[in-house]
């Protein structure tokens, strides 16, 4: 029965008190406050949310904190390097004025600068025409011994970047460099070669560019190998020469390659310090790292904030060019050279006698720049004096327990040479481990979840370090390390933090390359199980990719134990073999230097050699050397 109150079609609405006011209000937030939550839970219930958010955190503290540190102490007055009526602490651009526009700037930058520039072009060209030459004859040519020169011209990538200058300076050096002995190249033939073929821009450009001749045989090669032979065909038909094909036809199609090939090598070579070191004396030819090296830790660090101002233009010029890099090869203008429609161009016939004249001398480069500085690293550690034959070879200097000099003894018996080996395979593990790891991570969430924003930010953030020059890098962390004291105590957690740093790009790319060929399905079928993360990963994912994994782990192991660059400014000669090696040049025993250089030479390339083995993997399988 209706109430009798209540007319035909009208609606009841109950009265509210104040009362109820708030108390509707508070269940009203209490509902938000529970959705809220709710999101937040079931946002970091995936993993791969959980795994971007963590990795945001971490790179933004990893990158900004080294480059504030470093900022901050061109910007404020240092205590080892006042300024005249400042006080220390204060704010001032005297050390930006004194590195760009004082008297002294134009030997202590400009000119340094300059040099820079010339080694770096220098190497770049040396680098495309050593490099990318090979590549073509490899890809391109009836030249014989392809699959021994395309397997062994990465070694001088591979081995530190040091090692051929000094197998230069040890082959070539001659009584026209005033060094007090002569080289094997004088030893053996009785030529003199002048200085400037020994040190100088000459050699450190074409060591430069033969240490960096890999990256233009690996770019260039990759693309003639798989590049459309329409263009060159129809120019055969047309009867244009071939020179006149290649330079029209050919070379505008590896642009892309070129441009990428010039401005890496570039940027590298900036910022190389050890082969600038070795062959820019004795005749001083200083190089903008050089100078940030004696800036930074010479005098007590009397001239930090001058280098930590060169250290901060080191950093702009690399993502400066870096990113004209980015937008030269990936603008509109496009390169299509793999259509589907073609064959591979017909090989060009070097002739019965051209071939093989041609492979022969590849040969011997090969040899000379991959096999020599082993070669000549053995024979100077058992001699005593560079150069010197005449009395025969000697094992002293591996086997005596004596004091040769500052109480060091011979390479077996020199504990600090065994300690600072251990220290490096330390290091090593650890920042390959490190790396590797958060790399997977990174790509896996990526791979997940990459049209986020989230996801590219950390894509970005986790690519950043390598825009930055190792030299830069390592400047960073030290200026960061003398503001925060507990760091500086703890040069080995410095050195993992900056080699994860610098190795969780290739760990990453390679983790990301290998998740984005999974398909979602083959995870899914799992997770519809119940099957925990941890255990999809370790016993789906990880399997079905491991040789691309294993690579994020080993490629790390390599290049830390090559690295000097990176851990210039930190870490100690018991943590980093490198540095223990230019500690071993500075005591002027010549031998235990050679020695210790094959020592670290075999590790690398039989680590490497490990790798390919366990991975399958080979940085020449792109360019196809058969």
């Amino acid at each position: 029965m209706e109430p009798e109150n209540l007319k035909e079609n009208e609606i009841q609405t109950p009265e509210f008190t104040p009362g109820d006011s708030i108390a509707l209000n508070e269940d009203s937030f209490g509902i938000k406050v529970k959705r809220t939550f709710n999101g937040i839970k079931t946002f970091f219930s995936n993993p791969a949310n959980t795994i971007l958010v963590f990795f945001v955190i971490l790179l933004l503290i990893l990158n900004v904190f080294p480059l504030l540190s470093v900022t901050k102490d061109s910007l404020f007055v240092l205590k080892t390097e006042p300024v005249p009526g400042a006080k220390i602490g204060d704010f001032t651009f005297s050390y930006w004025e004194e590195t760009l526009a004082s008297e002294i700037s134009k030997g202590y930058f400009w000119k340094p600068l300059g040099r820079s520039f010339v080694v770096s072009i220098f190497s770049c060209l040396f680098a495309l025409v050593f490099g990318g030459g090979t590549a073509f004859l490899i890809c391109r040519t009836n030249m014989p011994f392809k699959k021994f020169i395309s397997s062994v011209f990465i070694f001088p990538y591979i081995m530190p970047q040091w090692t051929l200058a000094l197998f230069w300076k040890n082959f070539f050096i001659s009584t026209a460099c005033n060094a007090g002995h002569v080289g094997e190249f004088q030893a053996l033939t009785g030529v003199v070669m002048p200085e400037w073929f020994v040190f100088g821009p000459f050699p450190i450009s074409v060591v430069l560019g033969l240490h960096y001749a890999p990256f233009a045989y690996i770019l260039l090669g990759g693309v003639l190998r798989n590049m459309d032979a329409n263009l060159e065909e129809a120019a055969t038909i047309l009867n244009i020469p071939k020179w006149k094909t290649f330079f029209k036809v050919t070379i505008p199609m590896l642009t892309p390659a070129i441009l990428s090939t010039i401005l890496l090598v570039f940027t590298a070579a900036m910022s190389s310090y050890p082969i600038a070191q070795t062959l820019g004396s004795p005749v001083e030819y200083f190089v903008l790292a050089v100078r940030m090296k004696g800036m930074i830790q010479g005098a007590g660090g009397a001239m930090a904030g001058m280098g930590a101002v060169v250290s901060i233009v080191l950093i702009l010029l690399g993502i400066i060019i870096l990113i004209f890099n980015q937008r030269a090869t990936s603008g509109r203008k496009q390169y299509t050279t793999v259509s589907g429609k073609a064959g591979q161009a017909t090989k060009q016939n070097l002739g019965k006698v051209g071939k093989w004249v041609t492979g022969v001398i590849m040969i011997i480069l090969i040899i000379f720049f991959c096999f020599g500085p082993m070669v000549s690293f053995l024979l100077e550690s058992m001699i005593a004096n560079p150069g010197d034959y005449s009395n025969g070879l000697t094992t002293y200097y591996w086997t005596t327990n004596d004091n040769i000099r500052n109480n060091i003894t011979g390479v077996f018996n020199e504990t600090d040479l065994w300690s600072a080996l251990r220290g490096s395979i330390l290091l090593s593990v650890l920042c390959s481990l490190a790396a590797g790891t958060m790399g997977l991570l990174i790509g896996y969430a990526i791979s997940k979840k990459r049209k986020s924003k989230l996801a590219q930010a950390v894509n970005g953030l986790s690519f950043f370090p390598y825009l930055i020059p190792s030299i830069s890098l390592s400047a960073c962390f030290f200026f960061l390390s003398a503001s925060v004291s507990w760091l500086y105590k703890l040069p080995l957690l410095v050195c993992v933090i900056l080699g994860t740093m610098k190795y969780i790009p290739f760990a990453s790319r390679s983790s990301l390359n290998a998740m984005m060929q999974l398909s979602g399905e083959i995870e899914e079928s799992a997770l519809i199980q119940n099957v925990p993360w941890w255990k999809r990963m370790v016993r789906i994912v990880f399997p079905i990719q491991k040789s691309a994994f294993l690579s994020g782990y080993l490629l790390p192991f390599i290049s830390c134990m090559r690295e000097l660059n990176l851990f210039l400014f930190i870490g100690s000669n018991s943590i980093v073999l490198t540095r223990y090696m230019y500690f071993l040049e500075d005591t002027g025993i010549p031998a235990l230097e050679n020695a210790a250089n094959l020592i670290l030479v075999v590790i690398i390339l039989v680590v490497n050699w490990l790798v390919n083995l366990l991975t399958g993997a080979s940085i020449d399988k792109g360019v196809g050397g058969k």
